[in-house]
């Protein structure tokens, strides 16, 4: 198992070193490399694990926008829109279906989130510190058993709050379609090819992601469309 120190380091100077590693495995990783320019993945370490989740729930199968709206109103509930006024577990255990639901939120996203909550409650859902010092395997089986908790989230969890560095979400249709674009190929990746071809990127996975996430904007240069 990697240290800890490379787990976490997602620095301007790791993001560098990551670019000039994928730069080399290819011409067609250097080319996208070369026209997306410097990697500009921006964690949000600040918050705890149990803010991310929900707040990974509330985007579920939405359009940002979308997701944005309803977790704005989610926040105006507790006086404010921004970060610093983020409800406590005990505060959304408190806050029932009906009022959730006028947010935007399903009756399957409020069951999650809730569940969420009690589980930070009840320690299932660590907090940061703790968090950083599990390995990502050991935070992945112990979230996923959460109702509505799937990888991807825990994933999402690992790259955003925890600031880890070599995660690929292998569930993610937006990094296997980015990865159709960069290659031209025929057919999308299944999970498991990309989670075998991705061996090769290791130990900069979270920036090849991101470079994969910014293909499905930008077609392939010998791809018709």
């Amino acid at each position: 198992m990697k240290s800890a120190k490379i787990a976490a380091d997602i620095s301007q100077a790791a993001y560098r070193k990551a670019e000039i590693f994928l730069s080399a495995l290819d011409h067609d990783w250097a080319r996208h490399i070369a026209s997306i320019g410097p990697c500009l993945h921006a964690a949000k370490p600040a918050r705890e694990p149990y803010q991310a989740l929900v707040r990974a729930i509330a985007y579920q199968q939405l359009h940002v926008r979308a997701g944005d709206a309803i977790l704005g109103r989610m926040l105006a509930l507790y006086g404010d829109n921004g970060e610093s006024n983020f409800p406590t577990a005990r505060q959304l255990l408190d806050t029932d279906v009906a009022t959730l639901r006028g947010c935007g939120f399903s009756a399957s996203k409020i069951a999650t989130i809730h569940g969420i909550a009690q589980a930070a409650l009840d320690g299932v859902v660590p907090l940061r510190k703790e968090a950083l010092a599990m390995s990502d395997a050991a935070l992945i089986e112990r979230l996923v058993t959460l109702r509505g908790v799937g990888q991807w989230t825990v994933e999402m969890l690992l790259i955003y709050t925890l600031e880890r560095s070599d995660i690929l979400p292998a569930d993610d249709f937006g990094v296997r379609e980015g990865y159709r674009r960069l290659k031209n190929l025929a057919q999308t990746p299944t999970r498991k090819q990309i989670g075998e071809i991705g061996l090769a990127w290791s130990p900069y996975r979270t920036v090849a992601s991101w470079y994969l996430w910014r293909l499905p904007k930008t077609p392939a240069a010998n791809e018709v469309i």
